[in-house]
Order: C-alpha cells, then sequence, then structure tokens
C-alpha cells in the first residue's frame, strides 16, 4: 500500500489511518539466557531497498511506493526471522524424551535507504528517522529472540509416556510452539499499536521527517 504523503492534521490522519496496516516490524526487551541454553546467538542482518528525494516529504512518499510488501500494505520497514532446529529425540523405558534443541536463528532487518546524496539538513533528519526506525525493528528482532529462548524452556526435557517411536512428542511440541508463536505475534501487534498511534514514537518520527524539509 502506498504511503500518501500530506502536511499538517491531513498527515497526522494518515498515519493514524494507515499506521495498523504499516506493519513498521520488529530493541529493548533483553533476555537473560538460561544458563543451560545460552551457548547460542542469532545472526543478524540487515538489508537495504533503495528510495529516492530530496525533501521529506519526498522520502516518505518514495518509502510509500518503494516498502516491502506486507500483507496487503506496504512498510516503512520489516523484520523477519529464519528458525531451524537440531533436535535430539531420545526413546527412554518406552517414553520419548526431548534431551537437547539447538536453534539457528537469523534475524533480517529491511529499512530503507536513500539512493542519491541528501542536502545536508535533510540527511540530518534522516539519520534521526532511521535511527528511530532502526531502533523500533530492534524491539522486533528482541522478541523473536524471546521466543526462541522461551521454546527451549518449554521443549527441552520434555517427556511423553508411552511413545517409543517419538511421534506423539512431536504434536506436543507443535501445540506449545504455536502458543509461543502466537503470543509473539500479538506482542508485536500491540508494539506496533502503540508506536503507530497517536503521539506514539513513530508517528512522531514521521511527522518530523516530513513537517521538517
Amino acid at each position: 500500500m502506498a504511503l500518501p504523503v500530506r502536511q499538517g492534521r491531513a498527515l497526522e490522519r494518515a498515519v493514524l489511518s494507515i499506521g495498523l496496516r504499516l506493519c513498521v516490524s520488529a530493541a529493548a526487551l533483553l533476555v537473560s539466557p538460561l544458563a543451560a541454553h545460552a551457548q547460542w546467538k542469532p545472526v543478524e542482518k540487515v538489508e537495504t531497498y533503495a528510495i529516492s528525494g530530496q525533501s521529506g516529504p519526498e522520502l516518505y512518499r518514495s518509502i510509500g511506493e518503494n516498502g516491502p510488501n506486507v500483507g496487503v500494505a506496504r512498510a516503512i520497514a520489516h523484520t523477519n526471522f529464519k528458525l531451524t532446529w537440531t533436535r535430539d529425540y531420545q526413546a527412554r523405558a518406552g517414553a520419548c524424551v526431548l534431551v537437547s534443541a539447538r536453534p539457528k536463528l537469523i534475524i533480517t532487518y529491511t529499512l530503507p535507504s536513500p539512493s542519491a546524496p541528501l542536502p545536508p539538513a535533510i540527511q540530518k533528519n534522516w539519520e534521526v528517522f532511521l535511527a528511530g526506525v532502526s531502533a523500533h525493528e530492534k524491539v522486533h528482532g528482541a522478541t523473536i529472540v524471546d521466543m526462541v529462548r522461551k521454546i527451549e524452556a518449554a521443549t527441552v526435557g520434555l517427556t511423553v509416556a508411552d511413545d517409543p517411536k517419538c511421534s506423539k512428542i512431536r504434536t506436543e511440541m507443535t501445540k506449545r510452539l504455536s502458543e509461543l508463536s502466537q503470543a509473539q505475534r500479538q506482542a508485536s501487534r500491540d508494539f506496533d499499536r502503540v508506536e503507530l498511534g497517536k503521539g506514539g514514537n513513530l508517528q512522531k518520527l514521521i511527522l518530523a521527517l516530513v513537517n521538517g524539509g
């Protein structure tokens, strides 16, 4: 979805109307690692998409035209991740135990990047805007890491009786993972709602960029 650029109250209304659909995604939330599962670290990558313009309104308009597609909307920025696991299931006395589970987590942040040098005053405004958006995305990244830590805590050591072929345990695993995944998505949606709502940090950043020149 293109993001129209308007001035003053019209812009504020536009920002509020699109706020919940702009998946300006995903770090303030720091998680104390579990002692038994503290050996892994996520891989974090940054990708950019090109935008054009020599003023705040032009840059914001270009974001609306070129930002990543997320559902039915275009995003200012986006956080995505790929999560895979190496798990050790063991049959013990007719039961199945998940002895260990090591995650491989890759988090990718997608951010806008002007394709040409900006005038000095606009460059300064842009740097403030980009720093704020990047910090917002880092929060989403942190909630993803938190989710993975919780998956570890909820599944490592899980034992299912009468499961010598380790098939029933996978059903229980799916249930637990689904609940944690849904909780993470809801937390991200709630965070976006606040950040993009009236007086929210992202709304302020957008207004400052567009009205600053």
